[in-house]
């Protein structure tokens, strides 16, 4: 694809000092400038880390704050539980 554009001398000027110093095309240059400044357009935005400011978890016990209490210690820990029959014997002699 071809664009023109009407760009100021000193915009120009740099534009070909960085191609000077890539070694590159100055309309390579400009392509690549134009497509990095539209990759946040086409990419997803960053997970941003969760603060105290965005209401978001900071922590596990606060992330699943709202499931607290579903379950019962007892339900728990049989949900968690080893079975017993199926460990061996250990002899520690």
């Amino acid at each position: 694809m071809t664009i023109t554009l009407d760009i100021r001398p000193e915009v120009r000027a740099e534009l070909a000092r960085q191609a000077a110093l890539q070694g590159r095309a100055i309309e390579s240059v400009a392509a690549a400038l134009l497509e990095s400044a539209m990759q946040p357009a086409f990419a997803e935005p960053p997970a941003a880390a969760p603060d105290a400011s965005s209401g978001e978890p900071k922590n596990l016990f606060d992330l699943f704050a709202s499931v607290r209490g579903l379950l019962t210690d007892d339900e728990i820990d049989t949900l968690f539980a080893r079975n017993q029959s199926t460990s061996r014997p250990v002899d520690l002699s």
